[in-house]
C-alpha cells in the first residue's frame, strides 16, 4: 500500500547548501574516509517547528520524520519534495521501521503505535502494570521483532510537545514489547531516556541519557534472551546533551549534540564532527545506497553525503 499525502509543502527541487559553517572535523584517520571530498551540510526543509524522529523507508523511497510541535508525519522524497503524511499528530516523537510498518512513539496519546504512513496510527501499547506511561520518546526494531523504547518525562512537562500532567510511574525506563504475546517488559532504568538502537550484530544496545546531569550514552550486553547486562558508560557528550543517534554498519554511533552530530567508535573513541547550525536532535542513515546521513534539528531537515565503506548502517 502506497501512502496518499494529506498535501504537499515543497515542491520537487535541488537542496540548498548551507552556507557559512565549518567542514567536517576528523580526529581520526578512518573518519576521513567516510567523508566525501567537499561534502557539505545540505538543506532540504527548514519549515518545521521542532524536527524529530527520522528512519528511512527504503520500500517507498522516502525519509520520514516528525514535527513533534507541528504535530505532522512528513515523508522527504529523493526528488526534493516533502509531503504531509499524517495530519494531526499526537505530538508524534520517534519513528523506526519494522517490515513495511511504522512504528511512532508518542507523547499526546502517551503510547507506541503503528501505522502505514497515512490516516491514525493503531496503538500497540500505552500502559505498565495498569499504568500510563510516560511520554514514549523514541523505538528500535530488534532483529527477533521485538520492539524496544524509551519512556522519559519530556510529553508531561513541555505543552509545545505533549499534555502537561503528573506521570503516573515512578520510573523512565527502557521497554521491550513483544508484539506477538503482547507483553511489554521494563528492561531498565535510566534518568531521562531517549534516543535507542542496536549495534548491526544485535548484541550491544545504546541507549542516550539526556539528562542534563549526565548527558551520556550508555551500552548494555543484549542476551539471547534479550536480557540486559553489563551497563556502561559508551560515550559522554560534552556539548549539550544526546538525544538521537544512529549506529552504522560498523557499530559506529553518530549522535546528535549541540555542536552538530558528533561520531563514536564502537570501542568509545571520538573519530570526528558533522557541523549543523545549531543543536540538532536526531539523524539516520538512507538514500539509494545507504551514504546520505539525514539530520534533524529545531526547523530543520539536513542531509550530508558519505563516501567510505561501511558508512550506511
Amino acid at each position: 500500500m502506497t501512502e496518499t499525502p494529506l498535501c504537499r509543502v515543497r515542491q520537487p527541487g535541488p537542496p540548498t547548501p548551507v552556507d557559512g559553517l565549518d567542514p567536517p572535523v576528523s580526529y581520526d584517520p578512518s573518519f576521513d574516509q567516510v567523508l566525501a571530498p567537499g561534502a557539505r551540510l545540505l538543506s532540504l526543509y527548514d519549515q518545521a517547528l521542532w524536527a524529530e524522529g527520522p528512519v528511512w523507508w527504503a520500500a517507498r523511497e522516502t525519509l520520514v520524520w516528525s514535527d513533534i510541535d507541528g504535530r505532522r508525519l512528513f515523508g522527504f522524497r529523493p526528488d526534493g519534495a516533502v509531503d504531509v503524511l499524517i495530519d494531526p499528530t499526537a505530538f508524534m516523537n520517534g519513528n523506526a521501521l519494522d517490515g513495511d510498518r511504522l512504528i511512532h512513539c508518542e507523547h499526546g496519546r502517551r503510547c507506541v503505535s503503528t501505522s502505514d504512513g497515512s490516516g491514525e496510527p493503531t496503538i500497540l501499547v500505552s500502559e505498565y502494570q495498569g499504568r500510563r506511561l510516560n511520554s514514549p520518546n523514541d523505538a528500535a526494531v530488534a532483529a527477533d521483532g521485538a520492539i524496544w523504547f524509551t519512556d522519559p518525562t519530556y510529553g508531561l512537562q513541555n505543552p509545545r510537545q505533549g499534555c502537561p500532567g503528573e506521570p503516573e510511574l515512578d520510573h523512565r525506563s527502557v521497554y521491550r514489547f513483544d508484539p506477538g504475546t503482547g507483553t511489554l517488559t521494563r528492561m531498565a532504568d535510566l534518568e531521562q531516556p531517549n534516543g535507542i538502537g542496536f549495534a548491526p550484530d544485535g548484541r550491544t544496545l545504546y541507549v542516550a541519557d539526556s539528562d542534563l546531569d549526565r548527558h551520556e550514552i550508555i551500552a548494555f550486553d543484549v542476551g539471547a534472551d534479550g536480557a540486559l547486562s553489563n551497563r556502561r558508560v559508551f560515550a559522554v557528550i560534552q556539548d549539550g546533551v544526546p538525544d538521537g543517534f544512529a549506529v552504522d554498519a560498523r557499530a559506529w554511533v553518530w549522535t546528535s549534540s549541540g555542536a552538530g552530530v558528533q561520531v563514536f567508535s564502537a570501542a568509545g573513541e571520538a573519530l570526528g564532527l558533522i557541523p549543523t547550525p545549531h543543536s540538532c536532535s536526531n539523524c539516520t542513515f538512507g538514500g539509494a545506497d545507504g551514504r546520505r546521513l539525514f539530520i534533524t534539528g529545531e526547523e530543520s531537515l539536513w542531509a550530508i553525503d558519505l563516501a567510505g565503506q561501511g558508512a550506511g548502517g
